[in-house]
This record gives structure tokens, sequence and C-alpha cells, in this order.
């Protein structure tokens, strides 16, 4: 019973959408760690938001987010290729 709350919590705090690109692992890695930024920016968003992070404290952990998801990216070699939508967003 426990690890079915458990796991109904970690759904609720940590939804994970459906991935409909191309099947390969490193997109799927990539596109976990895409997520797992938008909800981590979310989080940070609102804090700010509600006066309990400064803007300033909240621009840097965006940034710092930020700065490893770009790492990610380079270390799974997505965005290699010529036809990558990524390309927009570097």
């Amino acid at each position: 019973m426990e690890n079915s709350n458990q796991r109904d919590k970690e759904k609720l705090l940590y939804p994970q959408a459906r991935y409909y690109g191309q099947i390969k692992p490193e997109n799927l890695v990539f596109n976990a760690n895409l997520q797992e930024f938008s909800h981590k920016v979310s989080y940070i968003t609102c804090l700010e938001t509600s006066g309990k992070l400064a803007p300033q404290e909240a621009y840097d952990k965006i940034k710092a987010l930020w700065k490893q998801l770009k790492r990610s990216k380079k270390e799974l070699g997505i965005g290699n290729g010529s036809s990558d939508i990524t390309k927009d967003i570097t």
C-alpha cells in the first residue's frame, strides 16, 4: 500500500508526458532531462512569484539548470544532425 501511495505522489509531483519522437536511447534520456528541467523551472518560478525566492536567485538557479541541460544535450550527441529542431534553442 505504501509503495502505491509513493508512486501516486511521484506521478503528481513529477508527471511524465509520453514521448512521440524518434525512439533512440539518447532521445529518451534527453526527453526525460528536458521534462525534469521544465518541472524544476516551474517550481522555481512559482517560488519567485510567491516571494519565497529572490529574482536573482531564481535566475541563477534556472541558468544553472539550463547549463546542465545543454551539457546533457552535448554529452548525448543530440542535435548533431542537420534536420534537428533543437538548434533553434541553443
